[in-house]
């Protein structure tokens, strides 16, 4: 029985061997097959993901291409609605009160004024009928609109002023306290009826840059640049040193009231003080939410808030800017005011919560200009600051807080 199953193994053995051979091929060739699958299965995976990316990406694409054509097309109508209302003021003879203007000033000068001097270089309208209306004494900012000025701050006080402008900056349609400013400027001309130039249609014109979804030349094409006139003399405060450097600092969004903010305000002035006189810039009443910062007396840091009331306050500033070797201070409209004025402005913030293409802007602007300069420094580079100012961050614990 033994022999009868070994003779029966011996004779299948080369049969199951060849079986197990021929099974062995056949796995290998599902291996070869399913790594094949497999790899194939991959290639789709990224074919799919790179479709849905391409998608994604038309889809981005489409819908940019979409809201320019639509930005092209109210860009079109606003452009139109421009062309008859100024053409109807041209037409007529009634007074045009232009604003009022409630608010900020680096928007002030950097589009507002701009784009009046460009409306008058297009259209010819004669500047008598022109009535500006703003704050602060700043009539010489509009020397190349009228020179007929409204001042607002002879009707409302500061605090009311603050209180109906600070939740509402961008004047996109007239508001009540602004119609209250307009028929004020009115009744002090002795005018009954008047076209209203609001601040409105600047920014239906301009939003798409500032929604970035138009180019620097979108601007350019309805505003024309100029220096500020220089102030009158009157407003200049007396007793200023000869040569003086002009500051300004004040907290912000971009430069929030922190330990590292003060103490480099404080070593700025001191080295400032250490080879030039410093007028300060500050005033004894607010009119917005930014908060002038408290500094230490010195016999070289001068302060003349004493003669600044509100009615004045931004003609007496610029009176100083203009006759300032630089200007020193919080990155802000004022750091926008020196340039315009022919000084070199050197501003400071620590945090970028304000729009790039302002500053690119103004960079732009001032460099066509040519007469001074804008340099904002981001303090979170705090050593390269310091240095640029022959110093060097020496507490390491203040130097990390100055780059959170």
């Amino acid at each position: 029985m033994m022999r009868s199953s070994v003779r029966w193994l011996a004779h299948k053995l080369p049969e199951l061997f060849e079986k197990t051979q021929r099974q062995t091929t056949e796995i290998r060739a599902l291996q070869d097959e399913l790594e094949s699958q497999h790899r194939w299965m991959g290639a789709l995976t990224r074919d799919v993901g790179w479709m849905r990316r391409a998608t994604t990406r038309q889809r981005a694409i489409t819908s940019e291409l979409l809201q320019r054509a639509g930005l092209h097309e109210r860009t079109a109508e606003r452009e139109q609605y421009v062309r008859e209302r100024m053409g109807r003021m041209v037409r007529s003879n009634l007074p045009i009160i232009v604003g009022p203007w409630t608010g900020e000033v680096g928007f002030e000068l950097l589009y507002w004024i701009p784009f009046l001097q460009g409306l008058r270089e297009t259209y010819p309208i004669d500047p008598d009928r022109l009535i500006v209306v703003s704050r602060g004494g700043v009539g010489s900012w509009y020397t190349y609109v009228s020179r007929h000025y409204t001042e607002a701050f002879a009707t409302v006080t500061p605090d009311a002023f603050r209180e109906a402008t600070e939740a509402m900056k961008k004047q996109r349609n007239p508001r009540a306290f602004e119609k209250r400013l307009v028929r004020a400027a009115m009744r002090e001309r002795g005018i009954r009826r008047a076209h209203i130039l609001h601040p409105s249609m600047m920014y239906e014109l301009l939003w798409g840059y500032w929604s970035y979804l138009a180019t620097v030349r979108h601007v350019e094409s309805f505003t024309s640049f100029r220096r500020l006139a220089a102030p009158p003399a009157s407003m200049l405060p007396a007793g200023l040193p000869r040569e003086y450097v002009a500051a300004r600092f004040y907290f912000s969004d971009c430069f929030p009231d922190t330990p590292p903010n003060r103490a480099f305000i404080q070593r700025v002035l001191a080295s400032l003080t250490s080879h030039t006189d410093v007028v300060l810039l500050n005033t004894p009443f607010a009119v917005d939410d930014h908060r002038d910062v408290s500094l230490a007396h010195s016999s070289r840091i001068h302060s003349v808030a004493d003669q600044m009331d509100p009615a004045t306050n931004l003609g007496t500033q610029t009176a100083i800017m203009s006759n300032a070797r630089a200007f020193v201070g919080t990155y802000g409209g004022y750091a926008y005011l020196a340039p315009f004025c022919g000084v070199h402005a050197t501003s400071f913030y620590s945090r970028t919560t304000f729009k790039r293409h302002h500053l690119d802007l103004a960079h732009r602007v001032f460099e066509r200009l040519g007469s001074a300069r804008l340099c904002a420094v981001d303090l979170r580079a705090a050593d390269a600051v310091e240095l640029a100012f022959g110093g060097v961050i020496e507490n390491r614990e203040l130097r990390a807080a100055a780059r959170s």
